[in-house]
């Protein structure tokens, strides 16, 4: 099983624009698991803790394999989340493990 885990540093400055982005990317991805079959399990969360040095939204999801979280990765109701989250954050970081 893969766990592919991602952090997203949001690029609004203001906590009122930050939490609302944040929980539009919640929104979004976790209406996922219903649309892409590949995803075994999947979890979003906003940061509660440390904001000046912690990274703003954790995305933690789990596939069969490689290939399952490519299909995901190119999945067109991925792409149409991801150009959203695009459009928002400031940067991204990702680390994919074997579970």
């Amino acid at each position: 099983m893969i766990r592919h885990i991602v952090c997203w540093k949001l690029a609004a400055t203001d906590d009122a624009t930050k939490s609302e982005h944040a929980a539009e990317i919640a929104r979004q991805m976790n209406e996922l698991p219903a649309l892409i079959p590949e995803i075994r399990a999947l979890q979003v969360g906003k940061n509660v803790l440390f904001p000046e040095v912690n990274w703003d939204v954790v995305l933690i999801a789990d596939f069969d394999d490689a290939d399952a979280l490519e299909r995901y990765s190119v999945h067109p109701e991925h792409q149409r989340v991801g150009k959203y989250i695009g459009e928002v954050r400031e940067d991204r970081v990702a680390v994919d493990v074997e579970v």
